[in-house]
């Protein structure tokens, strides 16, 4: 079963496939989506990326919570589901 992550505090600048490459190190990445404004386009600085497994979604949220990307400390846990 997949298991999807929240990424927040994302730097503006990034895009989908760079989301995608930051995490892929810990584990199967099938998907990774940044928020945009439907009216600008331009990100919302958060996203959520989604791995094969509860184990490696689990490494990804130890190593990656807090740390750096682009000079911004992100934010990384499980996903709530949509109500």
């Amino acid at each position: 079963m997949s298991k999807k992550l929240f990424v927040g505090s994302l730097p503006w600048a990034m895009n989908d496939e760079a989301l995608k490459e930051a995490f892929a190190s810990h584990g199967n990445v099938i998907s990774a989506n940044i928020v945009t404004d439907r009216h600008t386009g331009r990100s919302r600085g958060f996203g959520f990326v989604e791995f094969e497994n509860d184990s490696e979604a689990a490494a990804a949220i130890e190593a990656l919570d807090g740390s750096e990307i682009d000079g911004r400390k992100i934010v990384v846990n499980e996903a709530k589901p949509k109500n």
